[in-house]
């Protein structure tokens, strides 16, 4: 049997393949279902569907498609070559849908799921393994994704959806998110070893008017932080470098190319001194954010609970 296909959806023109998409998925399962058993009311019952639902389905699939998939005799089918080629790319994309189903839910999983976490550089060698090691004590089999970078790119990330949670400085305050402060850092100014201040233990910034500055790059918390520091101490910042790693700092600090405002180090660096700063009040607020609205999986639940848990004891006083 031969139909007019002349109205079929594939003489549509390019621009409509999202509307043959969206036409055609609901109908793929119903397809292979019959497609594998090869009768009409067997598979109607193995699906829990009206025979003569299923039956106009598949008569709606072949005008869409503009093609006959079956040959019918009575209630039983066959493929037709159209039919086969269909059928091997429908059980390859029901396969990839499956698997992708059994992904989001095993991610999902209280006891096995994943969070995609989120911290700074700064944080990465000692205070986030900490964290994880804490909190697995209780949750073992929880797993993570985890994305070191600075603070707006973190965010951006989560806007994206691709964070459930991050750790970040300067708290955000923006639309669309919620964070919550969990604790505070001290800065430290660091000076070179040989420097005029390295005999002092405490400084305050103005003193460091007149110095050259290395800094991170525009864009990062911690220069920001930086800038503002600086204004309330009544001077701009003379930056001689600007770099996107802490360390990187230190070790331009350690070679005499200027002083800079850094977090405590997680190993002491040769060839510095780190001075406590009096005034202003040099700390930077470290806190969680995550995308309002947004609704948690358990592991995310369980880790967001976690971390509010550890305010003011998340870094070490």
């Amino acid at each position: 049997m031969v139909h007019d296909r002349r109205s079929a959806s594939w003489m549509s023109p390019a621009g409509d393949t999202d509307d043959i998409v969206t036409l055609l998925a609901p109908r793929l399962a119903q397809f292979a279902g019959v497609a594998r058993r090869e009768h009409v009311t067997r598979a109607a019952l193995e699906m829990g569907v009206p025979q003569s639902t299923l039956s106009r389905a598949l008569v709606r699939l072949e005008r869409d498609l503009g093609v006959d998939l079956f040959v019918r005799r009575g209630r039983t089918l066959s493929l037709t070559p159209a039919g086969r080629t269909f059928l091997t790319s429908v059980e390859r994309a029901l396969g990839e849908v499956e698997r992708a189903a059994e992904a989001v839910r095993a991610d999902a999983h209280p006891a096995s799921g994943k969070v995609a976490f989120g911290f700074l550089h700064t944080m990465g060698s000692e205070t986030v393994p900490g964290l994880i090691r804490a909190f697995r004590a209780d949750h073992p089999g929880i797993r993570f994704s985890l994305v070191q970078n600075y603070g707006e790119a973190m965010l951006e990330r989560l806007r994206a959806g691709e964070l459930d949670l991050c750790l970040t400085s300067p708290v955000p305050d923006e639309p669309g998110l919620v964070a919550r402060r969990l604790d505070e850092q001290r800065l430290r100014l660091v000076v070179p070893d040989d420097h005029r201040l390295a005999d002092r233990r405490r400084v305050r910034l103005a003193e460091a008017a007149e110095e050259a500055f290395v800094t991170l790059e525009s864009g990062y918390g911690m220069r920001r932080i930086t800038d503002d520091l600086c204004r309330e101490a009544g001077f701009r910042p003379r930056i001689a470098f600007e770099g996107e790693e802490t360390e990187t700092l230190r070790g331009l600090v350690a070679a005499g190319l200027g002083v800079a405002l850094l977090p405590p180090p997680a190993v002491p660096r040769p060839g510095v001194v780190e001075l406590t700063v009096t005034a202003p009040r040099a700390v930077r607020e470290i806190g969680v954010a995550w995308l309002d609205g947004r609704q948690d999986a358990p592991p995310v639940a369980a880790f967001k609970k976690f971390l509010l848990s550890r305010r003011d004891k998340l870094l070490p006083h």
